[in-house]
């Protein structure tokens, strides 16, 4: 885009707005305020336009397929990746990444046009589709892994290490050292690093060597100024410095990929920068979070259902593909069986899905999924339309088989698992959506019905909602002015509307006039 676009807000609006039309990458060269030479990146894992018939090009082509790749073949290459020998990273003395290099006191993140994404952000931030990467203190484990940071200062960032995440792990294993965590950050990384390092892997797996398993190539790394890691030669950008063991600092709220913010941010880790180097001309990478889709969905959606695929398909389970739709924001993993393998295998609808919660709840994969829809292999669980269809038609919550296991299944150590968020009981489901007696009819002739519920695994609370009420608010809990829930994301300005104050702050409805009554959905996947 030749003409100038302001970081704060404009950029953040023109990359939502190439989201939803399934425009190109939007790639911003003239920035208000920003230094000569420097570049941001939107979408760049955003899907084209359908019509094409190469919607998932920009997917494609960060794992090294054709441009016309489409799901099914994106997610059965990433399997084999998986199983394909490592291909180790080879060193260089140099690269790309070390045309410029600023260290100490020269150090200045503000030199970068940072953006301002969501007017309900609590910051700017740098990392929205950047990889940290962090070694284990004995260098037995290097992990390459995807988490956002907000700009606090020219010398850190603020961003999330959870304790269930590769980065928390290697956090809390030097925190016992007594020392903090060698870091680096690197917005602009080589498109399929970026892959990799969405991929829920298991923990004490180098994502670099899945890189060149996955392109056939090894990925070329520099070794960083100031702490010893080895970063991709090709980047973008390179922040150096170390994750303090101690140190915390406010952060958020965000826009998220859920496509609501949330009141509040929270106190997170702090990312001390000591050094900087970036190529001439360098491209800040943005993704900005929100409703579906973007890079959450895309990559990290595409990355959680490959991992799922694998796990289900080494436990001997009959299930032909695994897929994340990205209309439901990462919150749907949509599976097919094959009835015949299943017919053979002796497994009843009970036992097909007690099968599957176990093996994919015990998962990586599975903790970072809330729901899961189990079909028949007539259905192309990568086209939503017959999804929505099957959930529609072929589940009912008095004859179909549902599992939901206890919140405290998944914890850091291997296999992962999750403890229970405070007073919930539970938090994944499992639908079995059976084929009936009826033959079904042709794709011409299925009709979809709308307003699903669902069930919110914070609150471990199975109820009716309402279009407006996000996961993690029940009805009752949303007063005037949104209280006690987030705001939905829409672009516009914040408040409610006239005449609804019972809506959270930037929520709206479509299709509910001012005043009417909202229909409530019963959950159709509930014991």
């Amino acid at each position: 885009m030749g003409r100038s676009v302001d970081p704060h807000l404009e950029v953040g609006a023109v990359t939502r707005r190439a989201y939803e039309t399934g425009a190109p990458a939007p790639l911003f060269i003239s920035l208000t305020g920003a230094a000569p030479g420097h570049r941001l990146l939107g979408a760049p894992a955003g899907l084209g336009d359908p019509r094409s018939g190469a919607a998932h090009a920009r997917l494609a082509a960060h794992v090294g397929l054709p441009r016309d790749a489409g799901p099914r073949r994106i997610v059965e290459h990433l399997v084999a990746a998986m199983h394909a020998d490592p291909v180790a990273p080879v060193e260089v003395a140099t690269g790309p990444c070390k045309q410029n290099v600023r260290t100490g006191d020269d150090v200045d993140l503000e030199l970068f046009p940072v953006p301002l994404l969501h007017q309900e952000d609590g910051g700017r931030y740098f990392g929205t589709y950047g990889l940290h990467v962090v070694r284990t203190p004995d260098g037995s484990w290097t992990s390459w892994s995807v988490a956002r940071t907000t700009l606090r200062d020219r010398r850190t960032l603020v961003g999330p290490a959870m304790a269930q995440q590769h980065v928390g792990m290697i956090r809390e294993a030097w925190r016992e050292t007594g020392r903090h965590t060698l870091w680096a950050m690197v917005p602009g990384a080589p498109p399929a690093a970026l892959a990799a390092a969405g991929m829920p892997l298991p923990a004490h797996v180098d994502e670099d060597g899945y890189v060149g398993a996955l392109t056939g190539s090894p990925v070329e790394v520099v070794r960083t100024e100031t702490n010893g890691l080895y970063v991709p030669a090709n980047a973008e950008i390179v922040l150096e410095g170390y994750l303090s063991s101690d140190e915390t600092a406010p952060e958020g709220p965000m826009g998220e990929y859920h496509g609501y913010a949330f009141p509040d941010g929270k106190k997170q880790p702090v990312f001390h920068v000591e050094a900087v180097t970036y190529r001439d001309d360098p491209i800040l990478p943005v993704c900005a979070a929100g409703v579906p889709p973007e890079e959450n969905h895309t990559i990290w959606g595409t990355m959680i259902a490959a991992a799922a695929l694998d796990v289900l398909r080494a436990a001997g389970l009959p299930v032909t593909l695994a897929w994340c739709p990205y209309e439901a924001a990462t919150c749907w993993l949509a599976v097919s069986v094959d009835r015949a393998r299943r017919a053979e295998l002796g497994l009843d609808r009970a036992g097909l899905i007690r099968s599957i919660a176990d093996v994919l709840f015990a998962s990586h994969a599975g903790w970072l999924v809330p729901k899961v829809i189990v079909v028949d292999d007539d259905i192309d669980v990568t086209d939503i339309g017959q999804v929505v269809w099957a959930l529609a038609t072929r589940c009912h919550p008095d004859t179909a088989p549902s599992r939901t296991p206890p919140a405290s299944r998944w914890s850091p150590t291997s296999p992962p698992r999750r403890s229970a968020p405070p007073g919930a009981a539970s938090r994944s489901r499992t639908a079995c959506c059976r084929t009936p007696s009826a033959a079904p009819l042709p794709p011409s002739a299925r009709r979809t019905p709308a307003n699903c519920g669902s069930t919110c695994w914070r609150t471990g609370r199975t109820t009716a909602t309402t279009p407006d009420v996000p996961c993690g608010a029940m009805p009752d809990q949303v007063g005037r002015d949104g209280a006690g829930g987030p705001a939905r994301l829409t672009g516009r300005r914040r408040g409610s509307a006239p005449g609804r104050p019972g809506r959270p702050r930037g929520s709206r409805v479509p299709g509910v006039e001012a005043g009417a009554r909202r229909p409530y959905a019963v959950d159709a996947v509930q014991n």
